[in-house]
């Protein structure tokens, strides 16, 4: 019973089609987990509703929400005995997928994608663990994979779907009909069905309020901490396209690293359709777009809060989104108002460094003056900033390190003296396969294996015990000093930061709250 009630969204009366399984970052049987929350597999969700919406039955096992350790993940698996395991890889739980993978029965046939399958999919197919594979999907599966539980032998006729031959142990892939093959690879998301929550074991979920909004809720004199949510909004997460324009050298999402995603936004009507689905359903009343970049384009973002306005949005919802700094930096004072008036509640931004000599070698395209002017125009007008901060980017010197520090104060000095809010959440570098930046490290002498070779790294020896707490499933490194700044000080930096952005949680905004 209780692996029926960790797989979710399947139909207990009948036998499964699928198990779409998202991998734990560690093997939590060894130590249990310690985050509250983690994000949803939104993705694998999209997929799952494809598929359930074709007429299959099909569950999800988030074993990372769950904190689920290898043996558990696999015998949950064996023990529904799906006709399929389905996984998606990624670079910092590939060897949990793996070793989950080993231990299946060898009836359940195995489908992999994701960032990882993607960026090294001869690797994938060579490993012995995935001995039971029989079919590797590159890119955006809900069509593929709908395919392929019809029918393994479809793969033969699916452009990006590959697998190893068992006779010659080659690789083999589908021959794709060149009719069908765009939307195969990238389908309609305008025609994709909404989510399916009951996937989702996290989402909806109730939330904590943020300082941002205990400034403006005292400022306001009124609000959402005044109307009985003392205890948040109900959220939801969601996705208003697919595909980044941008190409900074870290990033799995990096145009380079995905020749094939052709750049796709909703439609404003059809994302107001899901927000209003889901406060109908749920009561859902503050939501979260997750996506590479919500906020990435100006074109984009005028026609999305065009209809915005005329569906009175912001008289009804609140949202957080990605955004760009350098487009952000061309809005006008009346366009950030109107995008107050919309809901907007706060935005994320990848800041990354205080460093102009690194943000240049990570092709950002914006300077440290521009970000705080950015982040400064923000909060004035009641938009929460989070920032985001990479320590130890390849090439980052004790000055480069010193400047992200300086930079990171600067703008919580700029905060406190505005209504909204700025959060830092910094992050120790690591490479991801496909990326620019990975491209550079091989070509520079490092080894696959070594950038590969991730590990979790406990940072309370620093004294940041509470405050790391919810950043377990972030503080990962694959251990190499990429800088010329010893890796111990970078950690240390990382925890003192984390343990100040920690307490201005704690602090922020309680005062004029009371």
């Amino acid at each position: 019973m209780r692996h029926l009630t960790l797989l979710s969204g399947a139909d207990p009366a009948h036998p499964l089609d699928a198990v779409f399984v998202n991998a734990p970052l560690r093997d939590y049987g060894l130590r249990p987990r310690t985050n509250d929350y983690t994000l949803p597999v939104l993705g694998m969700a999209y997929i799952a509703t494809y598929a359930q919406r074709a007429g299959f039955n099909v569950g999800v096992l988030d074993a990372e929400a769950h904190g689920l350790g290898v043996e558990e993940a696999a015998q949950i698996i064996n023990d529904t005995a799906p006709r399929w395991a389905a996984m998606n890889l990624l670079a910092p739980t590939y060897e949990m997928s793996a070793r989950i993978a080993e231990k299946l029965d060898p009836q359940i046939a195995l489908m992999v994608g994701g960032h990882h399958a993607k960026a090294m999919p001869d690797r994938v197919l060579a490993d012995p663990r995935m001995r039971h594979l029989k079919a590797l999907v590159l890119g955006e599966g809900e069509l593929r994979v709908a395919a392929l539980l019809e029918d393994v032998q479809h793969r033969r006729e699916l452009p990006g779907v590959l697998w190893r031959d068992p006779v010659l142990g080659s690789r083999a892939g589908g021959v794709a009909d060149p009719c069908t093959s765009g939307q195969m690879l990238g389908p309609d998301i305008n025609g994709l069905p909404y989510v399916n929550r009951a996937f989702l074991p996290q989402d909806p979920y109730r939330a904590v309020p943020t300082p941002t909004d205990r400034r403006l809720a005292a400022s306001r004199a009124a609000g959402w901490l005044t109307t009985g949510a003392a205890h948040g909004h109900l959220e939801a997460n969601i996705v208003g396209s697919r595909g980044c324009p941008y190409n900074c050298t870290f990033c799995g999402a990096a145009w380079s690293a995905n020749p094939d995603v052709k750049i796709r936004v909703r439609s404003p009507e059809n994302i107001i359709g899901e927000l209003d689905s889901l406060n109908a359903r749920y009561g859902v009343t503050a939501f979260r777009f997750v996506d590479d970049l919500f906020l990435g384009a100006k074109r984009v973002i005028d026609e999305q809060m065009e209809a915005f306005t005329r569906h009175r949005i912001g008289d009804r919802y609140v949202w957080d989104a990605t955004g760009r700094i350098n487009v952000l930096d061309r809005c006008t004072d009346h366009e950030l108002e109107r995008l107050v008036a919309n809901g907007l509640r706060e935005v994320a931004l990848g800041i990354e460094s205080g460093s102009d000599r690194v943000l240049a070698a990570m092709d950002k395209r914006i300077d440290a003056e521009m970000t705080e002017r950015v982040a400064q125009r923000l909060v004035a007008h009641g938009i929460g900033v989070k920032g985001y901060f990479i320590l130890g980017f390849p090439g980052e010197s004790s000055d480069d390190l010193t400047a992200t520090v300086r930079h990171i104060r600067n703008l919580w000095a700029i905060a406190d003296q505005h209504p909204g809010d700025i959060r830092a959440s910094v992050f120790e570098f690591r490479p991801y396969p496909g990326t620019p930046v990975w491209q550079t490290l091989i070509k520079d002498g490092y080894k696959a294996d070594e950038l590969l070779a991730y590990g979790d790294v406990d940072l309370t020896q620093d004294g940041a015990e509470e405050s790391m707490r919810q950043r377990d499933e972030f503080n990962f490194s694959v251990g190499i000093q990429f800088g010329d700044v010893p890796l111990e000080e970078i950690r240390a930096t990382l925890a003192l930061l984390t343990r100040e952005q920690y307490e201005r949680n704690r602090t922020t905004g309680l005062e004029a709250a009371a």
